[in-house]
């Protein structure tokens, strides 16, 4: 059997009726930034808090600055939730109990004195493990990280706390975010509140899970390889791939090391995960723009979206090609988007961009991929690892061991694929595309991860051909926001990717919004909508 080389080796060396009528109605005001009432009910709540489970972020910020609910009680009332669901799911791997609360009464406190600190003002938020939170563990699920402490806050963490965010605990991850499942030898597994028999996505899948299943209003991941998107597409939530280097990963790294400001990884990127588009948007405003010693020379303002009605989007799709093709299930939800833009009156155009060779991209992609990983590799391990690139017949581990001559080579072709899309998006506005070619499938840990196959209705399909959707808005960096667009039969969700041009987020942004507006948006999985 051939050496193929394990991609670990490479990365160790949030009811349907609620979530439409919320963004049917006043949500949709968030995009304009007028305020949002939060009157929204849930038959059988036995409380305030109870009525607010699972509306968005921004309508439980509006919730607590009327003082329907305080910041207090809708924090206590989350962990409630927890504690009644995670179970289950083993979405958390630490709970900020008494440094949420004390947050939360100052965040009362504030209100009281006319006082307001942003957008999340009082609202009980989650991060994927990945960030650095000051005196908490940041292992990435490395074992060997088990008693790391971050010495401060990443910088996304403390960008959402100055936005009044109150930050409640951390969500799990795959060992050095390195799978599309969610589990490692510290925290355990992650299971999908759809079917806890099923993965929920990863490397965001602990958030994923806990938005889905209405334990907290807002988290934060991190993408390289579909990392906010596939778990998004999963679970059933929405999830926002940003334009590269516009939400800083500074404190992103393994033991929680703030790292070096500037720094990019020309791939990856950290960003929002939600339960409705207006969400994303809001906390992109949070999230976005230079960090303090860039701020002499710029200041970033997120462009106005192309469009604010389908009819007036020009809209690019490919939802089907040899790379990956989608199964029918999958497949059949995606022609109903298509029809239903159509018959919104929107401008459709069939195809990838001229003269694009998609394989020719996702060999690019892998290529910097693991060159990147191998350059971030523990220095006593690079040489071992060297020797085992050297035998293997993976053509990956070309990137691994390349001359700089070599990777500018390939940088040189990442950069034309940036530009060839950004041609073509002189012709379109929105990019539409699966965004995996199946909907969640069975936990599976076996290794190595190339030779994982996904069973599907159409037959078994290699694993590791989850990347090729996800590739090109990953190898441009240009944004890609993932919508739900509804369930298979046996009721998983599916979702859609949305890619926008470079630095227009608020683009992809507002054509999930104004999407949900024709086939509806987040769902509550089964089990979950009871009041606690």
């Amino acid at each position: 059997m051939p050496n193929i080389l394990k991609r670990r080796d490479f990365l160790g060396m949030m009811s349907g009726a609620l979530a439409g009528t919320a963004m049917l109605g006043s949500e949709s005001n968030a995009l304009s930034g007028e305020p949002m009432p939060a009157d929204i009910t849930i038959a059988g709540a036995k409380s305030t808090s109870d009525e607010l489970d699972f509306v968005s972020a921004l309508s439980a910020a509006e919730a607590i600055r009327r003082k329907r609910v305080s910041s207090v009680e809708l924090t206590q009332h989350t962990f409630d939730r927890i504690e009644r669901y995670n179970p289950q799911l083993n979405a958390f791997v630490y709970q900020l109990r008494e440094d949420a609360l004390v947050r939360a009464q100052k965040a009362d406190q504030a209100l009281t004195q006319g006082e307001n600190s942003g957008p999340f003002h009082g609202v009980p938020i989650h991060v994927k493990e990945c960030f650095g939170v000051a005196g908490h563990p940041c292992t990435w699920g490395f074992e060997s990280l088990r008693d790391s402490k971050a010495a401060q806050n990443s910088e996304a963490v403390e960008r959402l706390l100055r936005a009044g965010a109150i930050l409640i605990s951390a969500t799990n991850v795959p060992v050095n975010l390195s799978d599309w499942q969610t589990y490692n030898p510290i925290y355990g597994t992650t299971n999908n509140p759809w079917d806890v028999k099923r993965t929920p996505g990863g490397s965001s899948g602990g958030s994923a899970a806990a938005l889905a299943a209405g334990l907290g209003y807002l988290s934060i991941g991190s993408d390289i390889g579909g990392s906010i998107r596939i778990p998004a597409h999963f679970c059933g939530v929405y999830g926002h791939k940003p334009t590269l280097d516009l939400v800083s990963t500074q404190g992103m790294s393994p033991g929680g090391n703030y790292g070096t400001p500037g720094f990019s990884t020309l791939l990856a990127v950290a960003g929002p995960m939600a339960r409705t588009p207006s969400d994303l948007l809001a906390a992109m405003k949070v999230l976005g723009g230079p960090v303090a010693w860039d701020k002499k020379a710029w200041i970033w303002g997120m462009p106005a979206p192309r469009a604010t009605t389908l009819k007036d989007f020009r809209i690019g799709y490919v939802i089907d090609d040899p790379i990956a093709p989608p199964t029918p299930e999958v497949k059949a939800r995606l022609e109903y988007v298509i029809r239903t833009l159509e018959g919104a009156g929107a401008k459709l155009k069939s195809g990838w961009p001229a003269e694009f060779n998609p394989a020719a991209l996702l060999d690019t992609y892998r290529f910097h991929l693991y060159a990147f990983l191998f350059s971030i590799s523990p220095p006593e391990q690079q040489h071992a690892q060297r020797v085992k690139f050297a035998s293997s017949q993976d053509p990956d581990a070309r990137g691994a061991l390349s001359s700089f001559a070599d990777w500018q080579q390939q940088n040189f072709r990442r950069l034309a694929f940036r530009a060839q899309w950004q041609s073509h998006f002189e012709q379109v506005d929105v990019f539409l595309s699966p965004v995996g070619f199946s909907a969640a499938f069975p936990h599976d840990h076996t290794e190595p991860q190339e030779q994982r196959t996904i069973a599907t209705s159409a037959g078994p399909r290699r694993y590791l051909d989850l990347f090729n959707w996800i590739a090109p808005a990953t190898l441009t960096g240009c944004p890609a926001t993932v919508a739900p667009i509804g369930r298979t039969d046996r009721g998983l969700p599916v979702g859609i990717q949305i890619m926008g041009p470079y630095w227009e987020d608020a683009t992809p942004i507002t054509f999930a919004e104004l999407l949900s507006r024709e086939i509806g948006g987040f769902t509550v999985p089964p089990g979950f909508e009871g009041a606690s």
